[in-house]
């Protein structure tokens, strides 16, 4: 009897813990969908302001950079050049702003990125680093939005890191997809020493990745330099469905 009541006991308890762990993983489930939809709404945002200040703002301002340079010209050929020269130099200072309000808009979302994928904006993106930065891109194709902001925002928090901390004199960059899933790697030759737990930026890379179902891993032993390698799925582990942006 006491038997019948041991096997009874370990029969409930083992329903009970297959019960718990369905309802924990459809937790999870529900929470990295959740993530994911942050992510594609604050992207999707990005998009909606990089458009608003291109088609607004910055249309505005060229307008008016145009009817200043032809109110220079007509105050020269009247005889006023200390007109001329004082509306040049508030020229000047429009386009000073023009750039800085460009420079914005591409952060927020890179147009090289929405034009040709990672192929493009990578080397774009490297350019603009101080440390001399070598880049290699072997993806075929475009892939999903959601994929090439995740990985682009990887590399320039990478690069941004490199710049501040690394004391780096080279920089490589490396994605390359498989067809399930996108790999990238960031590696420079710098101090090292670099942790997930030191409250960097790198900790908002940790979990943008981890918000599309990506996993991050560093690497970065003091004296050797740091290696960054993310991985990210081409596919939604939920459904099967491509990650996008909404």
């Amino acid at each position: 009897m006491r038997l019948l009541d041991g096997v009874s006991s370990a029969l409930r308890l083992s329903v009970d813990n297959g019960r718990l762990r369905s309802e924990i993983e459809r937790t999870l489930a529900h929470v990295r969908e959740s993530r994911q939809r942050i992510v594609e709404a604050g992207d999707a945002a990005r998009r909606r302001i990089e458009r608003d200040l291109h088609d607004g703002a910055q249309q505005q301002l060229v307008s008016l950079a145009m009817r200043l340079r032809r109110t220079s010209d007509q105050a020269r050929d009247r005889g006023m050049p200390a007109i001329a020269d004082e509306v040049d130099a508030e020229i000047l200072l429009l386009n000073a702003a023009l750039k800085e309000l460009r420079e914005l808009a591409q952060g927020l979302h890179p147009s090289l990125l929405a034009q040709g994928g990672l192929s493009l904006a990578l080397p774009e993106l490297a350019g603009r680093c101080s440390v001399p930065t070598e880049v290699r891109v072997d993806v075929a194709g475009r892939l999903p939005e959601l994929v090439e902001a995740t990985a682009y925002f990887v590399v320039a928090e990478a690069l941004a890191n490199v710049d501040k901390h690394a004391g780096a004199t080279r920089v490589w960059i490396d994605a390359s997809s498989d067809g399930g899933e996108l790999r990238l790697t960031v590696r420079d030759n710098g101090a090292g020493g670099a942790r997930l737990d030191a409250g960097t930026g790198i900790v908002g890379v940790l979990d943008r990745v981890e918000a599309v179902g990506g996993t991050l891993e560093l690497v970065s032993e003091s004296g050797h330099g740091t290696t960054i390698t993310v991985r990210l799925p081409l596919v939604d582990g939920v459904d099967g469905a491509p990650p996008t942006l909404g």
